[in-house]
């Protein structure tokens, strides 16, 4: 899962990354409004946590670029400012929800789980796919109802692959989603490839049907009837 934090005050935004990254997210920082519309604009985000006071603009204009190119990235605005306005602006553009500051990160991280629960899978914990289930809560995978030993990438990847279900993702897609915005770094995508291939290998010593094919010259797709 891949966090996007909108926030200008440095010590509050590392702060942040440290508590999500332990919580197994994957966390992006933008200080500003310039940068956060690069963001948004180039990349999906799972959840985007909004501060609205940037140095350099209001932060409500994201919600507006996601609103105007139809983006479906969860929000929780997080602000020092607590009127009414802001809460009722803010949820008229499309934000989930609005927490002020300050605030306990264990209640924004537990916000953060109900937006994508609300987002990505229709309010359930689980997503069940056949024999497949993975419990978004625990981050645990069960093939069989036995759980699947599997590193915090893989269970990325195959969340992503699952929610995309009987559609082809380009190899370009998957490393972003699984190396955040560093994906431009790499000369080629043969970590996608290892980690697909140790994926699938893993699934089938579990005793699931390969699900996960690869589209010659595009990328792959997790194919269920």
């Amino acid at each position: 899962m891949k966090i996007l934090i909108v926030e200008d005050e440095r010590a509050l935004s590392e702060s942040i990354a440290t508590y999500l990254k332990s919580e197994n997210y994957l966390c992006e920082v933008a200080g500003n409004l310039k940068l956060a519309l690069e963001k948004v604009e180039s990349f999906e985000y799972d959840c985007i946590l909004l501060d609205i006071t940037l140095p350099d603009g209001n932060g409500l204009n994201v919600l507006k670029v996601l609103r105007k190119n139809n983006k479906t990235d969860g929000v929780i605005i997080i602000s020092a400012k607590n009127s009414i306005e802001d809460k009722i602006d803010g949820l008229n553009l499309g934000a989930d929800d609005y927490l002020a500051k300050p605030f306990h990160l264990s209640e924004l991280s537990a916000r953060i789980s109900a937006v994508i629960r609300r987002r990505r899978f229709e309010g359930s914990s689980n997503v069940v796919v056949n024999e497949i289930v993975i419990d978004t809560v625990a981050k645990m995978v069960f093939i069989n109802n036995i759980a699947l030993d599997i590193t915090r990438k893989e269970y990325d990847l195959l969340l992503y692959l699952v929610v995309n279900k009987n559609r082809v993702i380009s190899k370009s897609a998957i490393a972003e989603h699984i190396t955040g915005d560093r994906a431009d770094y790499f000369d080629n995508f043969d970590f996608v490839y290892a980690h697909i291939k140790n994926l699938k290998k893993k699934i089938a010593a579990a005793g699931a049907d390969d699900y996960i094919k690869s589209i010659y010259g595009m990328g792959y797709k997790f194919e269920v009837n």
